[in-house]
Parts: C-alpha cells; structure tokens; sequence
C-alpha cells in the first residue's frame, strides 16, 4: 500500500516520494504545523533483520540527525526533527528542491571540468565544516551530493556518519559505505580519517569528468582489490583538475592533500588553466541572461549576437573572482606594452592587425584587438569577424554564426556588480520562461569587484548556453567580457572565453 497521504507524528503529510535507495525511501511532505515543506527519510521494513539488526540500524538513523544536526553549514543538509513511525525513526530535514549529483552522470554523464570545480568547492566547504565539528562522513558519493536552487550544492545522508568519540556501530570485517568511492585504508580495514573523506571527493571529481568511477570493476570484490592495489587510470577530460583528482586518489591518506589545498586546488581550477597561475578564483564565468526589448534576447541561431542579455545602463551584471597574483599584474603589464605597439585601425576604433611574434600574451590562433573607443585590448579567434558595434560594446562571432562573443562597457560602474545580475535576471525570468540559471556567483577580478552570471536558454532549434564576466569600480567604468553558444558544443566555445579573459587588458584611464 502506498504511504503516500500518510502523517507521521501527527504533522508530517507525505505528498510525493523522491528518492529511494537500499535503507529507505525519502518522501517530500508538508509539515503541517509550521507551513512548510521538508524531506522526511523513512526507513523500509526489514523483516529478515534480527531484534539486534534492527537496533543497529535503528541507532545508524538517529546517529545520522545527530552528525548532521552537529554542522552548520549553508552546503550540509539542516535536519529539523526526528521523530518514529511504528517503531521505526524518520529523519525530517529541509528540502532542497533538485537533482542529484549522480542524477546528472547518469549513463556515464560527464561535466566540464570547471563546473565540477565549482561542485567540489562546496563540497570541500561542507567536509570542512564537518570535520571541524568532529564528523567523519564516510559516504561521499554523487548520490549523496544534492544540487539545489541558486548554485546551492548539499552534502546529505551522513547515514553512516562517525563523530570523535562515538562506537562504531560495525561488526569486524564489515564494511559500510559505497565501495566505488571507499578509500584504500578503509578497504584495509584501518580507521578512517578526515582523508578518507577526502578521497571519496576524488573519487566523486574523477567520475564527473570520466563519467565513470576510478576504479568501476565488473564486481564489489575486484574493485575492492583495484583501489587498495590498483595505479589510477589516467584522465582525458579533467583539464586543470587533474593534478587535484591524482593526489586525492593517493593510496596513503597521509600523502593527499589537506581540505585546505584541496579548497586552494579546486578555485584555481575553477578558474581556469593552473598553467597561468592565477590565484584562487571562481571559474565558471559570467554569463549574461538574454534581456528583453528590441534588439536584445536570445535569438536563436545568433547565439553570437543575440543571446547576450546586455542592459544599458546600470543593469548589468558583474563577476567576482578572488584576487589577483603578481604574475597576472606581470602578465598585464606585458600585454599593455604590446599593445601600444598594435597598429590601430583607421576609423580610430579597432585593430584586428594580428600581433608581432614578440607578443607572447595572444594565443596561438588568435590576434589582438585594440579598441580605442572601448579602451580596451582583448585576444580574439583568427577566423571570428567582427559585427554589431554600439556605444556600449562590439561583438564577434563564428563562421556559423550561433557563437558569438560581446565586449562591453558601463560607464559608470554601480555600487555592485551583483546586484546588477539579479536585476537582469529578474526581467530575463519575465521575459524567457526556458531562462535556466546555472550559476550566480560574487568575486573580485584584477582585485575589483566582479560577478559571474553563467545560464542557459531554449532558442527556435537548439540549446544555447551563455557566459559572462562584469567588473569594476563603483563611480568608474564596469568591463563585460560574454560569450554565448550553441550548449550541445560547449566544451568546444568554452576556452574562447576563457582566452579572450585571461588576455584582456583595460587601456583607458
């Protein structure tokens, strides 16, 4: 019989079951007395469980709210009450509307490397909080990371959860846990550690760019064997996160990383190539939700030029990506002096000449563009053409014409750069119901205030997917660099951005 429509204790209506696993059945469901809908974790029968299984299991449950109740952290799951149901304990926690991380990888799935960056930085937060309030959680895995509203990532189900003091509450030889993401010294069957948990990040960061496990074998046994014994196959689609993902996956937990350098590693992937040393950052730029009114919105099939949401104005939206490091001043002031050499067009405006070999800054494939009535410099792809200029910015884009790229410049800047993405994107809400926001987030760029807006859209016949990063002072001029492409080829358009930002130079006073 359905338990849907049933109270528990008297207050919690179950109205729709969303996610079941081997221990129990975890309904949405409307708690009655505060207004509210929260997720309560229900327990299955186990009739095959002695008086003392069910014991165990039993205290497993309460020891889950309580490990979970000890942490206070915006990425960890809040478990409001627990409460029994003929005999068997519920969990009652708040409900994080979304997928799950596993959801997502679902048939061998994978990510960009810098949107598991991004993951795994609020994931490294939430093991953070929980190891300093002495909770070891021993089941990281992409089932357990919960994606919500907003960016926000949860970390949930510390089910099998250890705090310092506490028995344990296996028998000898008994492993508890999911074995694809159980570290060697578990496998051992020594005490885990912080590291531990650690590890099963790795493990959780390798599949979401590998789309499968480390170390998937055909059996529970084999790869038992393949993580205490087995080398780390090596990785093609990790990009910057790789050296990260080799040392989680250390088989000694003292050799890996600390949850600190793991936080450092994964910003800086976030960010981009680790080649350019830029310091800790958040990666996944900007991007800018299509605006509304003429001339503007996602336009399908001009992904280049139509699907950048750009306001005029104050209506903005701004990046922040953290700090700013000696070498990229290093790196500035190398670019600006190649660029006072670039010749200049003679409209005054632009410079599409390519740069002299002596202008190690521009990529291979790419030359510079010095835009006198922006006031600023900026690589951009050989084969991109030029297009639409305004006051306000000019654009580029591919030979297809569904890739594009827009610069940009507010004059003045607003106080701040994120409250100018909200306003945007409370207007591209209205105005494009298929608007999907993939990430908002606050940083500093070049140590000024920035914002990184990052969506996506349904345009006539495809996908697109957009990116942009805002900067700059408030009272001065705030800086846009967007791009925006079709999403089914992301992976190929991503690092024009990522050039184009890493090469761009501001030459206006």
């Amino acid at each position: 019989m359905s338990d849907e429509g049933r109270r528990i204790a008297g207050r919690y209506l179950l109205t729709e079951q969303i996610g079941r696993g081997g221990m129990g059945t975890v309904w949405r469901a409307d708690d009655e007395v505060l207004g509210r809908q929260v997720a309560v974790k229900r327990l299955h029968a186990r009739p095959e469980l002695s008086a003392d299984e069910l014991a165990t299991l039993y205290e497993r449950t309460r020891r889950e709210a309580r490990s979970a109740a000890r942490i206070a952290h915006p990425n960890v799951i809040v478990v409001h009450d627990v409460v029994d149901d003929g005999g068997r304990p519920c969990i009652v926690m708040e409900y994080v509307p979304g997928p799950t991380l596993a959801d997502l990888l679902k048939d061998g799935r994978t990510l960009p490397h810098p949107d598991a960056a991004r993951i795994g930085l609020d994931m490294v937060a939430a093991l953070r909080a929980a190891h300093a309030a002495g909770v070891l959680h021993r089941d990281v895995k992409p089932g357990n990371v919960l994606l919500g509203v907003g960016d926000r990532t949860v970390l949930t189900d510390f089910g099998i959860a250890m705090t310092d003091g506490a028995s344990t509450l296996t028998k000898t030889g008994e492993m508890v846990g999911s074995i694809h993401y159980m570290a060697p010294e578990r496998i051992r069957g020594l005490t885990p550690g912080t590291a531990s948990d650690l590890w099963a990040l790795g493990a959780t960061l390798y599949q979401a760019v590998e789309g499968r496990p480390p170390f998937r074998r055909a059996t529970a046994m084999e790869t038992a064997y393949a993580i205490a014994v087995d080398p780390l196959e090596s990785m093609k689609q990790a990009g910057t996160l790789e050296p990260l993902i080799e040392a989680l996956l250390i088989k000694e937990p003292d050799e890996r990383p600390t949850a600190e350098q793991t936080e450092r590693a994964l910003q800086t992937a976030w960010w981009g190539d680790a080649t350019t040393q830029l310091p800790p950052a958040t990666h996944d730029l900007t991007t800018v939700a299509p605006e509304s009114g003429p001339g503007s919105g996602p336009v399908e099939d001009t992904g280049g030029t139509g699907g950048r949401g750009r306001r005029q104005g104050r209506g903005r939206k701004k990046l922040v990506l953290v700090g700013v490091a000696i070498a990229v001043a290093a790196a500035v002031t190398a670019t600006a002096l190649v660029l006072e050499s670039t010749s200049k067009s003679a409209s005054g405006q632009a410079s599409d000449e390519p740069a002299t070999a002596s202008a190690s800054p521009v990529p291979e494939g790419y030359h510079l563009v010095r835009d006198r009535q922006l006031g600023v410099s900026f690589p951009v792809p050989d084969d991109w053409k030029a297009g639409k200029r305004t006051a306000e910015g000019v654009t580029y884009s591919d030979g297809t014409g569904l890739a594009g790229l827009t610069i940009g410049v507010v004059d003045p800047a607003g106080p701040n750069p994120s409250t100018h993405f909200a306003d945007v994107e409370t207007n591209t809400k209205v105005n494009y119901p298929s608007y999907r926001r993939l990430r908002m987030q606050q940083t500093t760029f070049r140590e000024q205030p920035a914002a990184i807006w990052e969506f996506t859209f349904q345009g006539r016949v495809r996908m697109f997917r957009a990116i942009d990063l805002g900067f700059g002072r408030e009272g001065e001029r705030e800086y846009d660099i967007y791009l925006s492409a079709p999403d089914a080829k992301w992976d190929t358009y991503r690092p024009v951005f990522d050039k184009v930002r890493d090469g761009f130079v501001t030459t206006s006073s």
